[in-house]
């Protein structure tokens, strides 16, 4: 009877672990990157001020 009760934990415990692994990418807990925007000034040819707008999501 022991022998059956070990080898039923040892098979559980070796399903759990299987599949902890394949339900771990459907909890984001409410994750979202932190994004911002960042301005880059530049000059063109003619001494032109260029400024562009860039997104960065980390």
């Amino acid at each position: 009877m022991r022998k059956i009760i070990v080898s039923a934990t040892i098979a559980l415990v070796a399903a759990v672990s299987f599949a902890a692994p394949s339900q771990a990418g459907y909890y984001s807990y409410g994750y979202k990157p932190h994004c911002f925007v960042k301005k880059i000034h530049s000059y063109d040819y003619y001494g032109n001020l260029i400024v562009k707008k860039i997104k960065i999501c980390k």
